[in-house]
């Protein structure tokens, strides 16, 4: 192999893409809940446990029985239910202003349409929602209805980074676009390598002391190269 510095950042990107679905495994793309589920879970996960938003969300549904329930909710009720979530007293108004918003547009509190709708239109209308961003509605489009997209989180962020995927200053705003760039336009694709480097980042390539040493990445890691090695 060619010196680490040699190595196009393309070319770095679909190499760690391979070392990691050997690592974890080709994934098959199964929806985890229904698209309302994931577009208001993935509001409530924001800087929160997989499991504290997800207890949001029941207790939410369980309270107000019903979309149009939540939305006329009284705020301080709706953000007590989310309380497990944090930040409920920002969520909760955007969780309202965007159920109002499908409501009124779509005459119920349902995204199905969204199936039939190509990408770029159907990326549009989701970030035309109250508080709905790039990294939402990405998720929403890629996990429920197999759209050719990329989410880009802290984890996918920090570890294409680290391995030199990416610059050391560009956003994860800008990374969707750059590593999109890079590679197939196959949801399959973008799927497994979202959910590898997401898995990679939770468990190896931690914010906070990366286990380098167990990591299938550190042989092309700008990261492992300066700082460990």
């Amino acid at each position: 192999m060619a010196t680490e510095g040699a190595i196009d950042p393309k070319e770095k990107v679909w190499a760690a893409h391979e070392l990691l679905q050997i690592a974890y495994g080709e994934q098959e793309i199964i929806p985890r809940r229904n698209p309302m589920h994931e577009l208001i879970s993935t509001i409530l996960s924001h800087r929160t446990t997989h499991a504290n938003e997800e207890q949001a969300y029941h207790r939410m549904l369980e309270r107000f029985g019903s979309w149009e329930g939540v939305r006329d909710a009284p705020l301080p009720d709706l953000i007590e239910a989310i309380a497990t979530s944090n930040y409920p007293e920002v969520k909760a108004p955007w969780i309202q202003k965007i159920i109002r918003a499908i409501i009124d547009e779509r005459g119920e509190a349902d995204i199905d349409f969204l199936h039939a709708v190509p990408t770029e239109e159907a990326m549009t209308w989701l970030m035309n929602l109250p508080g709905v961003g790039l990294k939402t509605a990405t998720l929403v489009l890629l996990f429920n209805f197999k759209k050719p997209v990329l989410p880009v989180d802290t984890h996918v962020h920090r570890v294409m980074q680290r391995t030199g995927g990416i610059g050391p200053k560009v956003s994860a705003e800008r990374a969707h676009a750059l590593l999109l760039a890079m590679l197939p336009k196959d949801a399959k694709v973008l799927y497994n390598f979202h959910r590898h480097f997401y898995w990679h980042g939770q468990r190896v390539c931690t914010w906070n002391n990366p286990r380098c040493e167990a990591c299938v990445l550190k042989d092309l890691c700008t990261y492992y190269q300066q700082n460990r090695k």
